[in-house]
């Protein structure tokens, strides 16, 4: 297996997860942070048995750790804002924002890596920044105006926080292992989510919630192919260019618009996505500028 496949691997197995996510957050769970509960605790879980399976190298200087616990965090805040938005939003509406984080790769690897970025390749920042914001716009009611710039800017920090994090995280990856890397980033996934949800409040929600069973069986099964889409991501991290990694990655868009496609006409209980004829060509115009924009960041 090459990094290209990889990475095309790692976009399809986190494209439904993303489905499975927005469906839990939505439609299952009572709040986010009753989500974040069991989620914290399996990523943790998870953490550990990786760490007792592959420990951590001793011969690593404290900075490399330092720079791949910062980009563990990062990673965390920006998932957080993803998370929230999908109380309220479509999810074939976020994935395509949130996954202009290659933008951001590119301009960090600038200064951080060397690399410069032709006249090209800015210009494909600004077609990708106006597919997000196309993707973004919708009718709203009056007085709603407010909501859709709200979360905009919500979902475009969480995609500068994920471009931060997987340039710093490319950087500690020529030390560590992508093993290690994945253990860093599921202990600081599963300690921050567990720290800002659990409380007595939260604890009520998850305990009166109906149909507890089959959610957290769901919600079990979609952590654990996370796992697979999350390693999968770091091992072509490793061993690829960070910008063209991210750049197949965002490939993931195009996977969600498509399950989700598929859903709401076989099962539309499952996702609110509102779909008609304008909206599904408003979509694929929106996703093939993001697309566009930025493999020609990489190509060019």
């Amino acid at each position: 297996m090459t990094w290209i496949t990889a990475a095309l691997a790692g976009a399809a197995i986190m494209g439904v997860v993303s489905i499975i996510d927005s469906h839990l957050v939505s439609k299952r769970m009572p709040s986010l942070w009753a989500f974040l509960i069991p989620v914290g605790i399996l990523h943790l879980g998870f953490g550990l048995i990786v760490l007792g399976l592959f420990p951590l190298p001793g011969a690593v200087g404290a900075f490399p750790w330092g720079v791949a616990i910062a980009s563990a965090i990062v990673r965390v805040v920006g998932i957080l804002f993803m998370l929230h938005a999908m109380r309220t939003e479509e999810v074939s509406r976020i994935v395509p924002v949130i996954h202009t984080y290659p933008v951001f790769v590119a301009i960090l690897a600038v200064p951080l890596l060397g690399e410069a970025l032709s006249y090209l390749q800015w210009l494909a920042i600004f077609i990708t920044v106006a597919g997000a914001v196309l993707i973004s716009a919708r009718r709203q009611g009056e007085g709603q105006g407010a909501r859709l710039i709200q979360s905009f800017t919500r979902l475009l920090a969480s995609s500068l926080l994920l471009g931060v994090a997987n340039t710093a995280a490319k950087y500690a990856l020529d030390y560590i292992s992508f093993w290690n890397m994945y253990t860093i980033n599921a202990v600081c996934f599963g300690i921050v989510f567990c720290l800002i949800s659990v409380r007595p409040r939260v604890l009520r929600e998850f305990r009166d919630m109906g149909r507890r069973g089959s959610a957290l069986a769901l919600l079990a099964l979609n952590e654990t192919i996370a796992l697979a889409g999350i390693v999968l991501s770091f091992w072509a991290m490793e061993r690829g260019p960070v910008s063209l990694v991210s750049t197949i990655l965002s490939a993931r868009p195009c996977l969600v618009f498509i399950y989700a496609l598929a859903l709401s006409c076989a099962f539309p209980a499952v996702l609110d996505e509102r779909l008609s004829r304008g909206i599904v060509a408003l979509k694929i115009v929106s996703i093939a500028l993001i697309i566009g924009g930025v493999t020609i960041i990489n190509l060019s």
